[in-house]
This record gives structure tokens, C-alpha cells and sequence, in this order.
């Protein structure tokens, strides 16, 4: 009979591995004749809040003690890479929020990612960074749509090709999970409201109130500098 400690620790891997159900969905949206953005994102959202929860449930239950047949971290990079960068990416493509004809450079962005996942540095679990920009497209493919649609799709595509740049870059960002405790609460709490932020701008999508749009970049500046400050401290 199995122990209890090793049925806890499959299980979380069985968690992990979930995710590819809300990964499914959201392809299966993109592909549809009339896709609503808003659906995929959502579906995204319920990725990210899985892969939110996994990575301390494999630390409480030592997953990699009692589970160790199955390689957590392979399933959990998959799965990433599929909801945080292909599948927004795709999106991006799918709804022609670049410049006509230029769509098809999302692949720059979906390249980098892979070079960033595959990066034998690509987190410094011992200080708790990502190297790189680390890939959250899932967020950025929220404001592509916006600023496709409020701006200009020129606006998206230089930031979608300067974030490709940065992925590949030695530049540190926090790995909100492993942040110092002193700033963990801030970091995760503003996570929460600027998750909120961004379901209030979906309910408008893709033209919410400018000034609300705002006010939900405060949270992603922070996040740059408090990354930059922490990191220049180790």
C-alpha cells in the first residue's frame, strides 16, 4: 500500500499536470471562427492560478523525496511555456493586433521564450530570480489587445519585440514565489490586485477607461524595481 506522504506527493503532480485541461480550452477558442479573446484569457488565468499553487505544494509535500518517478519541473516547464508564452502568442497573431503583414513575428517572441526556458540559468532558485524577461505573455497579450485598439498596433509590436530582446537577456527579474520575506507580501499581494485590475479591464476589453489602464501598470513597475533593487543587493 502506497504511503500517504507519496499519494500526497502524486497528487500534486496530478495538479501540475491539470493545467494542460484550461491550455486546451483556451487553444480551443483560438481556433474557433469567432474567437473571444475574453474566454481565452480566462482560461489562462485558471493556468496561472494552478501553476501558482503547485510550486509551494510540491516544496510542503517534498514531492521530489516521495514522487521523484516523475520529474515535476519538466511537466510544470511544458505547461509554462504552452500557457505563459505560445498560446498568448498565438493570440496575439489570431486577433491581428500587429501591423498588417507582421504577425507572423511573434515567432521572435516564441523563439526567445524557448531559448529563455531552456537557459541553463533561467532561475536562480537560491536567490529567488528569473533570468530574463520571464515570459509573462499571458499578461502582456491583455495589453497588446489594448493598446492595438486604443493606440496603434505598431505600439504592440515594439514592445512585444523589445520584451523578445530582454528574454534572452542577462537581466534578473523576481521569482514572485522566492522572494526575501521582508518583500514577499507585497510582491504576491499586488499580484492579487493586479490580477483583479485585469479581470476589470476584460469586463471593457479592449478599450477599459485609460486611466484605469494606468493604474494597472503600477504594479509591473514595482515589480521592475524592486527587481532591480534586490538584485543589485546580492
Amino acid at each position: 500500500m502506497m504511503k500517504q506522504e507519496t499519494i500526497a506527493a502524486y497528487a500534486v503532480h496530478c495538479l501540475t499536470a491539470s493545467g494542460i485541461v484550461p491550455a486546451a480550452l483556451a487553444m480551443m477558442e483560438i481556433a474557433s471562427p469567432y474567437c473571444d479573446p475574453r474566454i481565452v484569457f480566462l482560461w489562462l488565468l485558471l493556468a496561472t492560478l494552478i501553476d501558482a499553487i503547485d510550486g509551494p505544494l510540491a516544496r510542503r509535500f517534498h514531492v521530489k523525496r516521495y514522487a521523484s518517478s516523475l520529474d515535476g519541473r519538466t511537466v510544470d516547464d511544458l505547461l509554462d511555456y504552452l500557457t505563459f508564452a505560445f498560446i498568448p502568442l498565438l493570440l496575439i497573431w489570431r486577433m491581428d493586433w500587429m501591423p498588417a503583414g507582421l504577425g507572423w513575428t511573434v515567432v521572435f517572441a516564441m523563439s526567445a521564450s524557448l531559448f529563455g526556458f531552456a537557459h541553463t540559468d533561467a532561475k536562480d532558485e537560491a536567490n529567488g530570480f528569473f533570468r530574463g524577461f520571464p515570459s509573462y505573455w499571458n499578461a502582456y497579450a491583455l495589453y497588446a489587445g489594448i493598446m492595438s485598439a486604443m493606440v496603434s498596433p505598431w505600439l504592440t509590436a515594439v514592445t512585444l519585440w523589445g520584451l523578445s530582446v530582454l528574454t534572452v537577456s542577462p537581466v534578473w527579474m523576481i521569482y514572485p514565489n522566492l522572494t526575501p520575506k521582508p518583500w514577499k507580501m507585497s510582491v504576491m499581494v499586488g499580484a492579487v490586485l493586479w490580477a483583479i485590475a485585469m479581470l476589470v479591464m476584460l469586463w471593457q476589453f479592449p478599450q477599459p477607461p485609460a486611466a484605469w489602464v494606468a493604474v494597472s501598470l503600477v504594479y509591473p513597475a514595482y515589480y521592475v524595481a524592486l527587481s532591480w533593487h534586490l538584485r543589485q543587493a546580492c
